[in-house]
């Protein structure tokens, strides 16, 4: 610091500050203490544009191949993940949700129905094919679309189908149903 600037640091220390400003000039001080004995353990003073510059380069280099690398590990978490917690998924249904949860396309598939539509699609499907579904509404839905169950069977992703028939036959129960449903479908 050149001397005419020490002098105006010294002159608002002695001659200007008030209680509160001498506390903040004290622990500024610490904090510089600080820092120089740590900074002087390691060596000089960093440049603080040098060090950002560095850090970035560790960060891409870590992460390879930029976004298609993140892409792959973050895939294959997934993978992990759901072999982990379901592992009666085949590999067909896990690329499947791989493929709805992170998309090589970067968004959703194009004419794909969303999730809220589907749910309802689902709870309707289900309550037609266990006879709980009221007549009257399955009567509207057959004047507005005629062949409504197989319509939306058709429209479902297969890891749906495949989930509907797992509920529909008891191999799955109606909370896991639910929840890996909620899970193929992002919510």
């Amino acid at each position: 610091m050149p001397d005419s600037e020490l002098l105006q640091a010294l002159d608002y220390i002695l001659n200007k500050s008030d209680a509160a400003s001498i506390e903040v000039l004290a622990e500024a001080v610490v904090r510089r203490r600080r820092n120089m004995s740590i900074f002087n353990a390691i060596g000089d003073m960093p440049d603080p544009e040098k060090l950002a510059n560095e850090i970035t380069k560790r960060v891409n280099e870590g992460i390879g191949g930029g976004i298609d690398s993140m892409r792959k590990s973050v895939q294959n978490m997934i993978i992990k993940i759901l072999r982990e917690h379901a592992p009666e998924l085949n590999a067909d249904q896990i690329n499947e949700l791989c493929e709805a949860w992170l998309p090589s396309s970067g968004g959703e598939k194009e004419g794909a129905l969303p999730a809220d539509v589907l749910i309802s699609m689902i709870e309707q499907f289900i309550s037609f094919s266990n006879g709980t579904m009221k007549k009257s509404v399955d009567e509207d839905l057959r004047k507005e679309m005629g062949a409504w169950p197989e319509r939306y069977w058709k429209a479902f992703p297969p890891v749906i189908c495949q989930l509907i028939s797992d509920y529909l036959r008891d191999k799955i129960t109606e909370k896991d149903f639910k929840s890996k449903v909620l899970i193929a479908l992002n919510k």
